[in-house]
């Protein structure tokens, strides 16, 4: 069986989300409770403007699930602690001959960190493998959604820290990962970022992963990062990015055409330096969810990249500081289903 990724890009059937659950991620007050459901709210109904959401809901938030999304998403009662769904749900792939399937990574917490809540959320990709009808893809692999990147021709982009994390893979090299990739997704040319974006390291990151630093909307083209200020240390790490992709070629022997996505101004929060990046959206049929960060220059700069990046979709912006501050952003939280 020859399993495929589609790229972001093509046409998808639906979407899958998971809704908030209290616990550490979500937040300790009422008040960042709230922001945290509201956050996940408005993208998920963003999203159903332009393709059907299906939302996992812990039996105990089922009711304010309803209350708060209405009839605009469909709810599907399942066990839910982290609600990363890029990360905990599968990674949907077709065949040959036209069947779905569903990758089952190993999910760990993004390297089993003492904080993380993970256990229930490691079982969505068999769960929602089953709702939606496709065959099971087992993987003995730890990965997440976020941790990957395709162009649908064959090209895939990853990290260093993450796919060789020895607390996610501890005996895993670049040959067995790029084997594994080929055998779920199809990959042929694995292109491997050396690290990530500076916050992404804490404690309460992934390590690295590529949908927040760099993304592919069209075979031989690369979106990426740019943080312009030198007072950041990303600064620094988008220098070197640039570098990196000058320099790599797609599965098919093409140079990257590098497209800048500049950073907004913001630098810091009360943890840190921010890592707000546009690179995180969503991609899906006729429109473009994009995250926003309260600085409208910035902002519009980027629907207009974006609008160019991704022709004939509308692009829409979401607040997206409420899931930074959880640590990720639209695309973290998104999960497509490609149409057959």
């Amino acid at each position: 069986m020859n399993w495929r990724m589609p790229a972001e890009t093509a046409r998808h059937d639906r979407i899958w989300m998971a809704f908030p659950a209290e616990g550490q991620t979500l937040g300790q007050s009422a008040s960042e409770r709230e922001e945290g459901y509201a956050a996940w709210t408005a993208v998920a109904l963003a999203t159903a403007a332009f393709t059907p959401v299906s939302m996992l809901v812990d039996p105990t938030e089922i009711a304010r699930a309803r209350r708060m999304l209405g009839g605009a998403v469909e709810i599907v009662e399942a066990p839910v602690d982290e609600f990363w769904m890029r990360d905990s749900g599968p990674t949907f792939v077709v065949s040959d001959d036209g069947r779905l399937g569903a990758v089952d990574w190993i999910f760990n917490g993004w390297g089993a960190p003492d904080w993380a809540e993970w256990h229930k959320a490691a079982q969505h990709a068999r769960l929602i493998a089953e709702a939606a009808g496709a065959e099971l893809v087992s993987s003995t692999l730890v990965n997440e959604g976020g941790g990957i990147h395709v162009d649908g021709e064959g090209t895939v982009l990853l990290t260093e820290t993450v796919q060789l994390d020895p607390r996610r893979n501890p005996f895993a090299d670049r040959q067995r990962v790029e084997a594994e990739l080929a055998r779920t997704i199809g990959s042929t040319k694995a292109v491997w970022l050396p690290r990530g974006l500076t916050r992404d390291y804490d404690d309460f990151g992934t390590n690295g992963h590529v949908d927040i630093v760099a993304t592919l909307p069209s075979p031989g083209v690369v979106l990426l990062h740019e943080q312009g200020d030198p007072e950041h240390p990303d600064f620094e790490v988008s220098l070197a990015l640039r570098a990196f992709f000058a320099e790599q070629t797609d599965a098919a022997g093409r140079r990257f055409e590098i497209v800048d996505l500049p950073a907004p101004a913001t630098l810091r929060d009360d943890e840190g330096f921010v890592d707000w990046s546009y690179v995180n959206h969503l991609v899906t049929n006729d429109g473009v969810v994009a995250c926003g960060f309260g600085d409208e220059q910035a902002d519009a700069a980027a629907r207009s990249i974006l609008a160019d990046a991704y022709p004939g979709r509308r692009v829409v912006t979401v607040d997206a500081r409420p899931l930074f501050a959880r640590g990720g952003g639209i695309h973290c939280i998104t999960q497509q289903q490609p149409a057959l």
